[in-house]
């Protein structure tokens, strides 16, 4: 990488991009910047030139941001990428961190952390702001306590856990394992009991959290 630090921003509004060229030109670490409206645009500019580092929103047409960071990522391993977006939730955030993306700043941001995020990923490290590092960290602990208590099920209650997460009522997961429906209520609430939960709709959605069911 050369003394100043080459860039390529990725946002639909012209606008948008003006005023973040105008920000980061303004510090001295910073060297060539280059434009793309949209994800197509942003490999074929990358694949030319290589800048150093991608700032790139989330939400754009054609390719859009996250399969676009896959793309980059998958046809160049060391492209870092910085998500700079309006969106602060956990699940935008998690998405881009696992598609690849080295950093995630939000656009109500002073421009300084814009810079300083960019220097920092360009100089190989990460760069979350902190106020979602934060959350994202509280969440990952969360996610973990989830998984240990479903850990917890024997295989059988994990059956009928996974019937129940996905619609079936009591009746019908009872015949669909060929078991008695008292058997499977009381499996109903020893599961309940161990994943601190009270209703169907609170289970749903912790399947929903740990990647068994989609809904």
């Amino acid at each position: 990488m050369s003394n100043k630090i080459s860039v390529l921003l990725v946002d639909d509004h012209a606008v948008v991009r003006t005023g973040y060229k105008t920000y980061l030109s303004l510090s001295d670490r910073i060297g060539e910047i280059f434009e793309a409206d949209r994800g197509e645009i942003a490999c074929q500019i990358y694949s030319k030139f290589l800048p150093d580092i991608v700032v790139m929103d989330l939400s754009m047409p054609g390719l859009g941001g996250f399969e676009s960071i896959r793309r980059l990522i998958n046809q160049y391993s060391k492209c870092k990428i910085l998500v700079f977006s309006i969106h602060y939730e956990l699940v935008y955030v998690s998405r881009a961190i696992k598609a690849g993306a080295k950093g995630y700043i939000t656009k109500n941001n002073a421009p300084e952390t814009l810079v300083s995020a960019v220097c920092t990923i360009a100089e190989g490290g990460t760069y979350i702001e902190p106020e979602i590092a934060q959350k994202l960290a509280v969440n990952m602990a969360s996610d973990q306590d989830e998984a240990a208590k479903i850990k917890s099920l024997s295989p059988r209650e994990f059956d009928i856990f996974c019937l129940l997460a996905n619609g079936l009522s009591s009746k019908e997961a009872a015949e669909k394992l060929c078991l008695s429906y008292k058997t499977v209520s009381n499996h109903s609430t020893s599961i309940k009991e161990k994943l601190d939960i009270k209703t169907m709709s609170e289970l749903t959605l912790l399947a929903s959290r740990q990647g068994i069911i989609s809904i």
